[in-house]
């Protein structure tokens, strides 16, 4: 359990906090506050608790929406399935990583299939491994905003292999900003997936909570029915102003309550919209921070797609970022005997392929699929589903951290937590329910100055 300076046992009488988004990390805001003693209302537009961490249905089969794995050095994460309540339901597995380069599929798991990697010449492999291992032994990279991720990979590994590995991942997942982005982008995904690698083996080790995020979000829904936490689902809400006792929330049907604090979770470019009683100087600097978005679609086959977890794809024309088959990590049997695989493509939060019908992306994604894996057949496919979100992660940009806000807002009363403030690391739900914890904390201690 966090040392969060507050005992609910000795806490001053409870003031009334509203929380404004009901994902992991409001979730996780609202168990933190209501730990503490305090009265807490959580928020949430969409009809379920959970955001980016809901489970959907798929052919007869109930999984996330987006594909999710935990590393073993994953503290906040793993305490937090602790305190729920659900260490037995954790399993881990040893995966496999593939590369779709140059029109065919080559093993990247281990140094071997590394050294076999034909795409590279032996002497820019050298000096892609070296790269690697240095830039996983960096632990600050504040350093690295300053410098774009280009210039840092091509002084690393060379001209070469930039051009052949780095950049057509690069432009995957962030696109035309490929050359805008920091250093410390490429750093703190490279220091994730290092530390996802067993130090004893060397190989990944992923692991996941059977029942998926359905199960975790459950128990955390039910852990806060127990704190008394009050939840509002299919709540939006139009307007945060100052009030002359707290906060004033409008929702959507016109109703205003007014709190003694409010705590806003929603990503930063829409932060503006729902607050206007901001200062200049903080909507200057929301607007400096990009979002990205992700246009992800789930299959379900008849049969095995491929061994390996993840399929990095440099090659351009396929329409998709990469291949994720989650049986890699997960039983058959979770799926009713079926393979599960993401097909995600990350792109601008105004990208057109967000208005294409579930049709129209498997009309697209999966012809490219099958010419990656021969074997397939149309008729294979159980069931295909589309997931869209428009702002997922923050870009990080050159000088990232200068334009982040602090917790605290010119409005008195009102506290900003979210991703953007995941300073030079992933948007994985480690750091999302680390970010948690230490909003809580400076929130907690502020409260009660």
């Amino acid at each position: 359990m966090l040392e969060l300076a507050i005992d609910a046992r000795r806490a001053r009488p409870a003031s009334h906090t509203a929380v404004i988004g009901g994902g992991l990390l409001g979730m996780t805001l609202a168990l933190r506050l209501a730990t503490a003693g305090r009265t807490v209302t959580l928020i949430e537009s969409a009809p379920e608790l959970g955001g980016l961490a809901t489970a959907w249905e798929i052919g007869g089969v109930t999984w996330d929406r987006y594909y999710h794995v935990m590393i073993e050095s994953d503290d906040a994460l793993r305490g937090l399935l602790t305190e729920l309540g659900l260490d037995d339901d954790v399993r881990w597995t040893t995966t496999r990583t593939a590369f779709f380069t140059e029109g065919r599929l080559h093993e990247f798991s281990g140094v071997r299939d590394f050294l076999g990697f034909k795409p590279l010449k032996i002497h820019e492999k050298l000096r892609l491994g070296l790269a690697i291992a240095y830039a996983s032994r960096l632990t600050d990279g504040k350093k690295l905003e300053s410098i774009t991720a280009r210039a840092w990979l091509t002084k690393l590994c060379g001209a070469r292999v930039y051009e052949a590995i780095w950049q057509p991942l690069l432009r995957a997942k962030v696109g035309a900003r490929e050359a805008d982005i920091s250093a410390a982008f490429i750093w703190a995904i490279i220091r994730r997936l290092y530390g996802a690698r067993s130090a004893k083996s060397k190989a990944e080790r992923f692991g996941y909570v059977t029942g998926g995020y359905a199960n975790i979000v459950r128990r955390f829904a039910e852990r806060l029915h127990d704190l008394g936490v009050t939840v509002q689902t299919a709540t939006r809400v139009r307007e945060i102003a100052p009030a002359v006792n707290g906060v004033a929330v409008t929702l959507a049907d016109g109703s205003t309550s007014t709190y003694d604090a409010v705590i806003l979770t929603a990503p930063a470019p829409v932060v503006g919209s729902i607050v206007p009683s901001l200062s200049d100087g903080e909507r200057e600097r929301l607007a400096r921070i990009a979002y990205g978005g992700i246009v992800c679609a789930s299959v379900l086959l008849d049969v095995p797609l491929s061994p390996h977890y993840v399929t990095n794809i440099t090659d351009t024309w396929v329409p998709f970022t990469a291949v994720i088959s989650m049986n890699a990590i997960v039983d058959a049997e979770t799926f009713g005997g079926r393979q599960l695989v993401y097909l995600p493509k990350y792109v601008t939060p105004d990208d057109p392929l967000f208005e294409h019908s579930d049709e129209a992306i498997r009309a697209r994604f999966l012809p490219a699929l099958v010419r990656m894996h021969p074997h397939l057949r149309p008729e294979h496919v159980r069931a295909f589903r589309v997931s869209r979100t428009r702002n997922v992660f923050p870009v990080t940009t050159l000088n990232y951290s200068e334009n982040v806000l602090p917790f605290a807002s010119s409005v008195p009363g009102l506290w900003i937590v979210n991703a953007s403030q995941i300073i030079n690391g992933t948007l994985a739900v480690n750091q999302t329910v680390g970010l948690a914890n230490r909003a809580a904390t400076e929130i907690l201690a502020a409260v009660d100055a």
